[in-house]
């Protein structure tokens, strides 16, 4: 590793160490200019339903899933036109929960003067493992919801008012795939007490390459909605079967369900609830395969988890390279991961910037399906990222060999020594410090 590379490695895990000690001194971002009044419209989006075929094909058969640079944008354009009683753009187009506002522990003066102008209490929650409570705010009668994030900003600028932004998938799985592979299964590997956390959506337990998993839930009233992103995501973290497995197979998942099957899920305040919990249960690391816009109450609690010493781990997206930073990836101290394909090249459809942190596969690889026992290829920035906090958690709950050092700089340490340096040397906007987990990527064509 060359001295440059040296330097960024230790400023990165300097970085982690004084996050922990710095939660009494956070301060809010400066507040960005005022909203228009006018929403833009979103251009129409065909319907993204897709109907099972009747013959199942073999997975080689299967087209390539290079299509994802266009998902979001036509995710968002569905939720818009299906949803539209309920689902709103905000200025920039990012979909938004229709006339909320959510904010971190506003004062009680603060909200007896937004009840004074005509807001109403949605709901509020205590995140106590992080001090904080999360307060959902509907605007008053006739009032656009970026007028009255502007108002309420401009009523109390100590806390972050912001929309209550949906957060969307970061990657694309096929349903229609191979049985269960027939390989010899890898050796199990080390961290049997280790925990590492999940905010997605829920996980299928009944799938074969989980059912050895110990999952706890967090979401839904207790009820299990299998989810075919969560499920696949989650088998990347614990999955364990013949032939396949994930990154850390005897850890403990946490895993936190913010869509429960409904077109209003993975709102800003369900993840700051689902973080708090992680901080709660004390999960060393934890995995957000989802993207959306910068939100000043998402940042605010995802910097809390931060300086509690635990790692946030999530995907760049699959915007493009000259799209703008996606979130809660491109926040400061997220560890934000890229995917490769199996020939170590950059998906083309994955961000860029200078908060990429690692890559790690996300092409040309299996998953956990949510249908009962079969397998899927997916294709995305989802699918790196949980190789990334597996292998983070591992190195988390590994000895320290008797020195003191906090775990979440000591885990990045470990791995920014193993990234197989990739593109210019040296840490890049591309890569990050390099590829890691190559050898966690489940070879589809071994699916029969």
């Amino acid at each position: 590793m060359n001295r440059t590379r040296l330097l960024q490695a230790a400023a990165l895990a300097a970085g982690l160490v004084l996050a922990a000690n710095a939660s009494a001194q956070l301060r809010l971002p400066q507040l960005p200019p005022p909203l228009p009044p006018q929403l833009p419209a979103l251009p129409s989006a065909p319907d993204l339903r897709i109907e099972k075929p009747p013959v199942v094909p073999r997975l080689e058969s299967l087209p390539d899933l290079s299509d994802l640079l266009e998902s979001r944008t036509l995710t968002i354009g569905r939720l818009l036109r299906e949803h539209g009683h309920l689902i709103e753009a905000d200025p920039a187009g990012h979909p938004a929960i229709r006339g909320e506002v959510v904010v971190l522990s506003p004062s009680r003066a603060a909200l007896e003067a937004a009840r004074a102008k005509g807001f109403s209490v949605v709901r509020e929650s205590a995140l106590e493992a992080l001090g904080e409570r999360v307060v959902v705010l509907r605007a008053p009668s006739g009032a656009t919801t970026a007028a009255s994030v502007l108002a309420l900003r401009q009523l109390d600028s100590q806390a972050p008012y912001d929309f209550n932004h949906l957060y969307l998938r970061a990657g694309a799985i096929r349903h229609e795939l191979a049985q269960a592979p027939t390989a010899a299964g890898r050796a199990k590997a080390p961290g049997a007490s280790s925990r590492v956390g999940l905010i997605d959506g829920g996980v299928d337990r009944r799938h074969p390459a989980l059912r050895h998993a110990e999952v706890r839930t967090f979401g839904c009233s207790g009820k299990q909605i299998a989810d075919l992103h969560g499920t696949g995501v989650a088998s990347l973290l614990v999955g364990r079967a013949p032939g396949f497995a994930g990154a850390i197979p005897d850890a403990t998942l946490y895993a936190a369900d913010v869509y429960c099957d409904q077109p209003t899920g993975g709102t800003a305040a369900l993840l700051a609830e689902a973080l708090a919990w992680m901080a709660r249960e004390d999960v060393p690391v934890v995995n957000v395969s989802l993207v959306g816009p910068a939100n000043l109450m998402l940042e605010r609690a995802v910097r809390s988890v931060i300086a509690r010493g635990q790692i946030v781990v999530a995907a760049v997206g699959n915007d493009g390279p000259a799209a703008p930073p996606l979130y809660p990836a491109a926040f400061r101290g997220v560890i934000a991961v890229t995917a490769v394909d199996a020939q170590r090249r950059v998906l083309p459809e994955a961000g860029r910037g200078a908060h990429v942190a690692f890559a790690a596969p996300g092409a040309d690889m299996a998953t956990a399906a949510s249908d009962g026992n079969g397998y899927a290829r997916a294709r995305g920035t989802s699918f790196a990222a949980p190789l990334v906090a597996g292998l983070l958690a591992r190195a988390a709950s590994a000895d320290s060999g008797g020195i003191e050092q906090p775990a979440a700089p000591r885990a990045l340490g470990v791995l920014i020594r193993s990234a197989i340096d990739l593109g210019p040397p040296g840490p890049d906007e591309i890569y990050g410090f390099g590829l890691v987990g190559e050898n966690l990527r489940v070879d589809p064509r071994s699916l029969r």
